[in-house]
């Protein structure tokens, strides 16, 4: 008989909100929950499917967690699997290492965590003899890699092998027990179960190499529907991957084009007839967006100076489609070019040079440099990445920044000009 098993890695059960955007109490709980209800979902694929076995290639938890009521949900989830038969294999990932929980936690017997030595253990026994390779974190860094200290492939067995790495390096990843995905091939296993990667990718080739990315995001860097893999290995020792969905809530970022609109109105239209496509598109049940406004229109100062009301418009129109939610909006709105004043406008002089001098004043800008420094000192690597990935992309956020708060000062400026006209 076919030996199946699901694929999954990167839950990192009660990761807590990175999002300084949540503000909403009830779009709060429902992210904060969702890593939970993200296992719930695997394990009843599990029991769904009558697998044998679920494989978890590291960092179940968030680093260095102290609540046992983790420990105890995590416990609750693997003896449904227990109860119903189906085995466990887990590997400790870079997070994992961190979690003081990991070592306290009682699990079923029907739970195999592997230690920081190679190890391998046969399971099957209804036709195929298969043989599971693995290998945790001791500590929280591993710079060298760990496939030569992998034990030699069974012979005559299907061999499947357990991994927390990050390959060759992927942008927004640290480097952990690097590898090359041509050596993994060449390994000799059937199949590698990979993780640490949080975007799903299955690395053609002579054998199957697979990271499943993380069964649910937890911000907006981690946007898209979120899967594991339910990997049936045949008689014949041919393996079929199908791709399953767990993510509760999918991130999305969304662009809405007010180019031409001058009425209010019709921009929360707008947004409406955005927000309604997407959400007819996204997979999960839950839709979680970050809405871009971009375009031309004469509204662009007004939209700036009122960013609340057209978030409590989207939020309005969000709440009629169900189950969607707006998390930010941020403005990439301008006026039209060939909007003038009869006379001369102190407001638009003020605004250009507000642009020239905070772009030119290197002694401001290095101290709005050193500002955002030290706020991204204190958020974990893995948030860092919207100031840029090097020195170029840290100076042009940093232009953008100064540019755009040059702005919003106009924009309220000018309103008020207007409202008083």
């Amino acid at each position: 008989m076919p030996f199946r098993f699901v694929h999954t890695a990167d839950i990192h059960l009660d990761s807590p909100l990175r999002s300084l955007a949540l503000r909403n109490g009830e779009l709060a709980n429902l992210i904060g929950g969702a890593t939970r209800q993200a296992l719930v979902s695997v394990v009843d694929l599990c029991l769904e499917e009558q697998v044998d076995a679920l494989v978890i290639a590291g960092d179940l938890y968030d680093g260095d967690q102290t609540s046992m009521k983790t420990a105890r949900f995590l416990a609750s989830q693997l003896e449904r699997l227990h109860q119903g038969g189906i085995a466990a294999y887990v590997i400790r990932g870079n997070h994992d290492a961190l979690s003081r929980i990991t070592q306290e936690l009682v699990l079923p017997p029907s739970v195999k965590i592997f230690g920081a030595r190679a190890e391998v253990v046969a399971c099957g026994g209804r036709g195929l003899s298969v043989a599971i390779h693995g290998m945790s974190f001791s500590k929280p860094q591993a710079p060298e890699g760990l496939l030569p200290k992998y034990m030699a492939p069974v012979p005559d067995a299907v061999n499947i092998g357990l991994m927390h790495t990050s390959l060759a390096g992927a942008p927004g990843h640290d480097v952990y027990a690097p590898c090359n995905v041509a050596d993994l091939h060449a390994s000799g296993f059937d199949y590698w179960a990979l993780g640490h990667i949080h975007q799903r990718r299955h690395h053609q080739g002579g054998r199957s190499v697979v990271m499943p990315g993380m069964p649910q995001g937890r911000d907006i860097n981690e946007a898209g529907a979120k899967t594991v893999s339910l990997v049936t290995i045949a008689d014949d020792r041919s393996i079929t991957i199908e791709e399953r969905l767990t993510s509760v809530a999918q991130f999305e970022r969304l662009n809405v084009d007010l180019g031409g609109l001058s009425e209010w109105r019709d921009a929360a239209t707008a947004i409406e007839i955005a927000l309604s496509g997407l959400r007819e598109r996204t997979a999960s049940p839950q839709l979680v967006t970050r809405l871009r406004l971009v375009g031309e229109t004469p509204l662009a100062w007004k939209i700036r100076r009122d960013i609340d009301l057209m978030q409590a418009e989207a939020e309005q129109r969000s709440d009629r489609l169900g189950n969607t939610w707006v998390e930010k909006i941020e403005l990439a709105v301008q006026p039209p070019g060939e909007i003038k004043r009869a006379t001369a406008d102190p407001v638009s002089e003020l605004r250009q040079l507000m642009r020239d001098d905070v772009l030119a004043r290197s002694g401001f800008r290095d101290q709005i440099g050193d500002m955002v420094r030290d706020l991204l000192a204190d958020l974990p690597p893995e948030s860092r990445h919207f100031a840029g990935d090097d020195e170029a992309g840290f100076d042009r956020f940093l232009d953008d920044l100064l540019v755009k708060g040059s702005e919003d000062i106009a924009a309220r400026m000018s309103a008020a000009d207007r409202d008083d006209d």
